[in-house]
């Protein structure tokens, strides 16, 4: 038997996790209703994935309904040493950075809500959202507008960026190491050991300009001396090396042999980078160093030639370690010490300043927008190349707000650390080089962007209803050149300052009016938004829907088969006769010395000279008409293709000798040539057999 026992609790009613709408009025609904179906129609349906409202206010103020989508859940991702954190280079927060960015969403509306629950069955016509992964490219429609193209990792993520810059050479003639910092991808091995040449090649260069740098500084302090000192062939070894590197540049290298074993090498460069140190963060002294300033500052000048970076290399060799895909300036350290690079590196997996702004709106053709203005950003404390704490040397804003000010700063300078370019070129303005900023600084930057978008080109997956927005950093040298830094997708509109609060909503505002506005109108108000490159359009072929269909055998190694030896005989008498080579003339081939398997030889030998021209291989010859007498030779072979050259004057007196398989017959040939012909065979020298 069984028995069922049944328990009841009772217990008050649970909460709906639905959220009931409020009460709304009835004039209200069916404005609510007018307003969906006039979208609806005209496909203006739209979903917005972030904080970004400004975005949603200027939708709905072009007549747009948002349906609202279930929030994605941020869930820690394990990762591989290998792997990239982020998607193609976009924010990926952390929880505390999307709570904080989460509280600045606008508060629902009853008739947004109402609104988007009656078009909770429509098709989403319009997507913006932080990442590129949320949405499913495969089941787009042509008509679907999204804020993101795929594949855009190739020049928003920072190995990217580095790797295709290197094929500029193929879109233009400009050096990308005049815009952009050498840059190395320490993940891959190939990449390590040549960063390993750049750092010794680059220590070289920095003793060189501290020894030019120090020559006045110790004459004037010839009294005092450093109570550590080092061998002046420190200097040699650097000029050596620059010399070599200069040679290497010009392909001098292909013929040098190795003077030294690998492993006394690398010892040499240890000890080579030890003094280094000592004489520049140390302050150690080169004794005899004034005896080669002269000869110093002549190679610094070859090579400022060849080197665009040298000047900015300075005289610490200080590198920039980044993560590869992070942002906001997180894991972002400062070295001087290739040891310390190297052992970050072998430890912790190194995987892979947001000034511009930039709108793309195609691929194909190449279209950019640039926008007028743009923020610069500043560090709370004086830049120093002996300090590398982060609070010197990162600008980003969420570095820098946790730091006081230092008291030793520029006193122009904001509390909040930025300033927008107005305020710049004001500064620029007051030290008489207000002009720079629009002929050096924006031509820079704007060429920048043009030449990495470039690169990156045949690699992005293009769609005509897409665009992108991207966040490009750039740094500002003493002679105000920009250098290209990274290029951020999914800038963070987040208004963290003064600055960022005015620029950030115009940015998106303007946004909107290129791709949608610009759409139904070619001459509508772009806003801050300049169109500063745009290429001429690539027609795609259609889609026929024929399918590619390759048949084929497989290659297959044949047995070589051995063939028995030929013997030929002749029963003609052997009679040799002198043919004038201006009694030559063409005739057709009617069957004298036929194609077979057999070989055959043709050789021309000079009577005067006793010079012989053999070659040997399986054809069929034209024949001359030969007056008298003929002769043959058995016994010799044919073994590579014959070239024809036409001979228009002759004078020589040739022997003709030919071997064929069988008495040729000369009763064939006729003398109807229309010029004179000879066919030389190239020579190969035999033996008879």
């Amino acid at each position: 038997s069984y028995y069922v026992v049944l328990l009841l609790v009772l217990q008050p009613p649970l909460h709906r996790s639905v959220p009931c709408l409020p009460a709304i009025k009835l004039d209200r609904i069916r404005a609510a209703k007018v307003l969906v179906e006039k979208a609806v129609k005209l496909h203006k349906v739209f979903s917005v994935q972030g904080p970004y409202p400004v975005i949603r206010q200027a939708l709905r103020s072009r007549g747009w309904v948002e349906k609202r989508l279930p929030r994605p859940l941020h869930k820690p991702r394990c990762q591989s040493p290998g792997e990239e954190e982020g998607e193609e280079g976009e924010i990926s927060p952390d929880a505390a950075d999307v709570a904080e960015e989460d509280e600045k969403e606008e508060s629902r509306d009853d008739m947004t809500d109402l609104m988007s629950r009656m078009v909770r069955n429509e098709t989403i016509f319009f997507y913006w959202t932080t990442r590129r992964d949320t949405i499913d490219w495969h089941s787009l429609r042509k008509d679907q507008m999204a804020n993101h193209y795929e594949n855009a990792a190739t020049f928003t993520t920072k190995v990217g960026l580095c790797v295709n810059l290197r094929n500029l050479q193929w879109f233009d003639s400009a050096d990308p190491d005049t815009f952009f910092p050498r840059c190395y991808v320490l993940g891959a091995e190939d990449e390590k050991h040549a960063f390993i040449e750049d750092f010794r090649r680059t220590a070289c260069t920095s003793l060189l300009q501290h020894v030019v740098e120090t020559q006045d500084k110790e004459a004037a302090q010839s009294g005092s001396r450093s109570r550590c000192s080092v061998e002046s062939g420190i200097i040699e070894t650097a000029l050596r090396v620059c010399q070599e590197f200069l040679i290497d540049l010009d392909h001098g290298n292909i013929d040098r042999i190795a003077q030294s074993s690998p492993s006394a090498e690398e010892q040499q460069w240890a000890d080579f980078l030890q003094e280094f140190y000592l004489v520049v963060h140390h302050g150690a002294e080169i004794r005899g160093a004034d005896m080669f300033a002269e000869r110093c500052l002549q190679m610094l000048t070859k090579l400022r030639e060849v080197c665009p970076q040298l000047d900015t290399d300075g005289v610490n060799n200080i590198w920039i370690i980044k993560p590869g895909a992070k942002s906001r300036g997180r894991g972002i350290t400062c070295m001087n010490r290739l040891d310390d690079i190297i052992a970050l590196v072998d430890r912790d997996h190194v995987r892979e300043h947001r000034w511009v702004w930039f709108l793309v709106t195609d691929w194909n053709p190449l279209t950019v927008w640039f926008y007028r203005e743009c923020y610069l950003r500043f560090s709370t404390q004086p830049y120093s190349t002996k300090n590398l704490h982060s609070s010197v040397h990162l600008c980003n804003n969420s570095i820098q707000k946790h730091f006081q000010p230092s008291k030793d700063r520029n006193p122009a300078l904001p509390e909040d650390n930025m300033w927008s370019c107005a305020q710049f070129r004001s500064f620029l303005s007051g030290q008489g080089r207000e002009g720079q900023w629009e002929s050096v600084v924006v031509p820079g930057m704007r060429q920048a962007v043009v030449r990495a978008l470039q690169t990156a080109q045949d690699l992005v997956i293009p769609r005509r209803a897409s665009f992108a927005i991207y966040g490009a950093d750039f740094m500002l040298g003493r002679d105000l050149r920009p250098w290209l830094l990274e290029i951020n997708s999914s800038p963070t509109m987040a208004c963290s300052t003064a600055v960022t609060a005015r620029l950030c909503p115009a940015v998106q505002r303007d946004t909107l009016r290129v791709v949608l506005d610009r759409r139904a109108n070619p001459n509508a108000y772009t806003g801050g938004f300049q169109l500063i490159y745009k290429q001429p359009a690539v027609e795609v072929p259609q889609y026929v829907g024929v399918n590619l269909l390759i048949e084929g055998a497989s290659i297959r190694k044949q047995k070589a088969v051995q063939k028995p030896p030929v013997s030929v005989s002749a029963s003609a008498p052997v009679a040799s006769v002198p043919l004038m080579l201006s009694q030559a003339h063409p005739v057709q081939r009617t069957g004298i010395l036929p194609t077979s398997p057999q070989c055959r030889r043709l050789s021309l030998s000079h009577p005067s000279t006793n010079t012989n021209f053999s070659a040997s291989h399986r054809f069929t010859l034209p024949h001359t008409a030969l007056d008298g007498q003929y002769r043959i030779c058995p016994g010799l072979t044919l073994q590579k293709p014959l070239p024809s050259i036409e001979v228009f004057s002759l004078r020589t007196n040739v022997i003709a000798r030919t071997v064929p398989s069988r008495k040729p017959n000369f009763h064939s040939i006729h003398s109807s040539a229309q010029r004179k012909q000879l066919f030389l065979l190239p020579y190969v020298q035999s033996e008879r057999k």
